[in-house]
């Protein structure tokens, strides 16, 4: 591409990122682990949508610095080869004039991106890097920026977040303020936190779009598949049967494909950030490898498909929150999610770190039945004393007690208010 070609689009883009407006916008914790003053490439991940960008966007303004910023994630630039990088950067002095920060956004659509990272930090330049593919960053900042990178993991929103931009009063102690919140926390566990879905009309027009370009470009052509519609199938079927063990010999038989086939397209499915698989718990590593549950980065791509048939349970749902939530935790603190299963009894969740269990939790978003509230208390009892654990946890949709039996304190909090902590 010529210096010709670039002038508008860089001109166009410099434009966008000057004139957007901040105030209001719901400030991230994300944006506390954004290093301005390193001279590490700080590298932001997440799903397609999820804020990226615009988190780091913000940063920059409201850091008041010289930066210079330009998005790989549009058509313009579709053709744009790793040839092409010197002269988008000297096509970005002319439209900036110096700068000090700059920001490089969807990077990975580039091939050859980080050797050009790998220059401009040795011109002392601050970089920001954003993108939507886990394993293709990981595998080159692995080869090509082993200690000049810090890694940022952007879910969408979390309740927390979204019950911040709603303005709720999650403290509230009146009947009509707990209400209130049980009515948006009933709404998320629908609609999700995608954060561009709470002004859109058409959510499912959204979604589908959405998911169509994960699916096209970030996995299909990206990786060459071979059986795009066994993908779309693929697809479509894990989200529909989500919080459920991935058995990849069954869904093999039911798509007419290989096991290794399904293993492959799975494993693209969650380095896009479309899909998380939470691994079984074993001191054994063959086990942790070898059994994995999957789940959906949001809710919204539950609900906003069409010919879906996974819009009305909303316990799946609730535990679906709660995984996203325990894994955004996890990430801060340097822990790991995990379940567990076995012939005998059966625990949600598992967070464990440097090889001891710290947390059990249960997922029921509807105790009221006797029989079922025996089960949770049982299941989670069960799993304390095979891995000696007393920091145990049942979360539900409506209800708040203490329960104190052999030997073990289980405390039984509603989802609005451990979700807010």
């Amino acid at each position: 591409m010529t210096i010709q070609e670039l002038l508008p689009i860089v001109a166009e883009q410099k434009e966008e990122f000057l004139s957007e407006d901040f105030a209001g916008f719901c400030t991230r914790e994300e944006e506390k682990q954004i290093d301005l003053k390193s001279h590490l490439a700080q590298v932001v991940i997440g799903v397609r949508r999820s804020g990226k960008s615009t988190l780091c966007r913000k940063v920059l303004r409201e850091a008041d610095v010289k930066a210079a910023y330009v998005n790989f994630d549009d058509e313009r630039l579709e053709k744009a080869q790793t040839s092409d990088l010197n002269t988008i950067l000297e096509t970005l002095y002319i439209v900036y004039g110096d700068f000090h920060y700059l920001l490089l956004d969807e990077v990975q659509n580039i091939d050859g991106w980080p050797l050009f990272v790998n220059r401009l930090l040795r011109q002392k330049i601050h970089l920001i890097v954003t993108g939507s593919n886990a394993k293709l960053l990981s595998n080159e900042l692995t080869t090509h920026l082993t200690g000049r990178h810090h890694k940022i993991t952007l879910f969408p929103f979390s309740f927390a977040e979204y019950a911040r931009i709603k303005q709720l009063d999650t403290q509230s102690l009146t009947t009509k303020g707990q209400a209130a919140v049980k009515r948006e926390l009933n709404a998320y566990l629908m609609n999700g936190g995608l954060p561009e879905l709470l002004t859109e009309t058409d959510a499912q027009g959204y979604i589908m779009a959405l998911l169509d370009a994960i699916i096209k470009r970030d996995i299909t052509l990206r990786f060459k598949v071979r059986y795009p519609e066994v993908l779309q199938r693929l697809v479509t079927y894990l989200i529909d049967n989500f919080a459920q063990e991935y058995k990849a010999t069954a869904i093999a038989e039911l798509l007419g494909v290989s096991d290794h086939t399904i293993d492959t397209y799975c494993g693209y499915l969650q380095e896009a950030f479309l899909l998380l698989a939470v691994k079984k718990f074993s001191f054994k590593s063959r086990d942790r490898i070898r059994d994995s549950k999957i789940y959906v980065i949001d809710n919204a791509f539950i609900s906003n498909r069409k010919n879906t048939f996974s819009t009305e349970n909303y316990g799946w749902r609730l535990e679906n929150t709660v995984y996203v939530e325990l894994l955004h935790r996890a990430c801060i603190r340097f822990a790991d999610v995990f379940y567990y299963r076995d012939r005998s009894f059966e625990v949600d969740f598992v967070v464990a770190k440097d090889g001891a269990v710290e947390e059990l939790y249960q997922v029921c978003y509807d105790m009221s039945n006797e029989k079922t509230r025996r089960r949770e208390i049982n299941l989670l009892l069960q799993g304390a004393k095979k891995f000696h654990c007393t920091n145990l946890t049942i979360l539900t949709f409506d209800g708040q007690e203490t329960i104190t039996e052999g030997g073990f304190t289980i405390q039984v909090k509603p989802a609005q208010q451990w979700l807010v902590l």
